[in-house]
């Protein structure tokens, strides 16, 4: 049932992915630390990450804006070692909570909206970048920053999703090579990886022929409230 319940779950997270470019990670990573231990899970959707982001990637390859994705795949690279030495060192029970918080955070965010008249200043990508390289290293979650600094930016819908899926790929990569250079990828983890990748291709390409037909701000709110829940759940010690 373990098995099952992480596949479904890999597959909705793939359907949102693949509808807003955003959210794979985020939807996840929380659920399968309730069904497998941060060590075991941390690298498998690292992996399985990695994987939607290059397939997502090649969908959206002609609205990258490399200026942006450099600069965020830049801090993200110096962030990256310090999310890992807070997976290895850190208290399970403190990185759960602290994902809860940012997952909380982001999702409180993204049901208010604030109106912003003024794009911010680019310069502030370096610090959305490194804070994304933390958080992907530690929790496999590098979306809220950046994510947050494109919303200020406000970039254009088909730019906002090809300049993620670039750096989410750029970062998933790091990520994973830190991961197989500290030796979490093991045997067990392979084998979840390749149990999981045929619902994480099917759940890409329901996304991609929903896109065509649903909004994706309706489907996108609904995961949200989820996502917000699943916050809270983690910050008081749920699960």
């Amino acid at each position: 049932m373990t098995e099952l319940g992480i596949v479904v779950i890999v597959f909705l997270a793939a359907v949102l992915q693949s509808l807003s470019g955003f959210g794979f990670a985020a939807l996840v990573m929380p659920l399968i630390t309730w069904m497998l231990d941060l060590r075991t899970a941390a690298p498998l959707v690292a992996m399985a990450g990695l994987t939607a982001y290059t397939i997502n990637l090649v969908r959206y390859r002609q609205s990258i804006e490399f200026r942006e994705v450099v600069r965020l795949g830049m801090a993200s690279a110096c962030g990256v070692p310090v999310g890992l030495w807070v997976l290895v060192h850190g208290e399970e029970s403190m990185v759960k909570r602290g994902l809860g918080v940012v997952l909380a955070a982001y999702a409180l965010y993204s049901l208010v909206r604030p109106a912003i008249s003024r794009r911010i200043s680019p310069g502030w990508g370096y610090l959305a970048g490194w804070l994304a390289g933390c958080l992907g290293g530690a929790y496999n979650t590098p979306g809220p920053p950046v994510i947050l600094y494109g919303s200020l930016q406000q970039w254009p819908r088909d730019q906002f999703r090809a300049i993620l899926q670039t750096f989410f790929f750029f970062n998933g990569a790091l990520v994973v090579a830190s991961h197989l250079l500290a030796r979490h990828v093991t045997p067990t983890v392979l084998i979840r990886y390749l149990v999981v990748c045929p619902g994480l291709v099917l759940g890409l390409w329901v996304g991609s022929r929903l896109d065509r037909k649903l909004q994706p701000e309706q489907f996108r709110l609904l995961v949200t409230v989820m996502i917000l829940m699943i916050g809270l759940a983690l910050c008081i010690g749920v699960g």
